[in-house]
């Protein structure tokens, strides 16, 4: 059986991801795994994801809301293959990047050494 993960904003189940907090005011987005193509690990500074609790300042990522963001180091970018690509900052992104990975057959993300985005 596959494995699954959860955190207070992120839930991997058996046939999805759920981000909490992804809408206004406290929507779930729901992403089956056959829609994500790839996973990008991204080391965050203050313009690149650390500082943004929730929403975006760039059209092409939504981070999702998260009011610990600007006390982790690493996030995590979805592409689902169409319009904008979801910014997450689970507690433990090893784990949901492992959790996908199971799920999808994508190959594994490399370490984040890379800044993401200006979100």
């Amino acid at each position: 059986m596959p494995r699954t993960y959860q955190d207070r904003w992120i839930e991997c189940t058996a046939e999805a991801l759920r981000i909490r907090g992804y809408y206004f005011p406290w929507g779930t987005k729901r992403i089956p795994y056959a829609r994500i193509r790839s996973v990008r690990r991204v080391a965050m500074s203050a313009l690149t994801g650390r500082g943004r609790i929730w929403g975006t300042a760039n059209p092409l990522y939504w981070a999702s809301l998260d009011p610990q963001r600007p006390a982790k180091s690493i996030g995590l970018i979805l592409d689902i293959g169409w319009g904008v690509r979801p910014f997450i900052t689970p507690d433990d992104p090893d784990a949901v990047v492992s959790v996908i990975r199971e799920h999808t057959g994508l190959s594994a993300a490399g370490e984040a050494d890379k800044y993401g985005p200006i979100l």
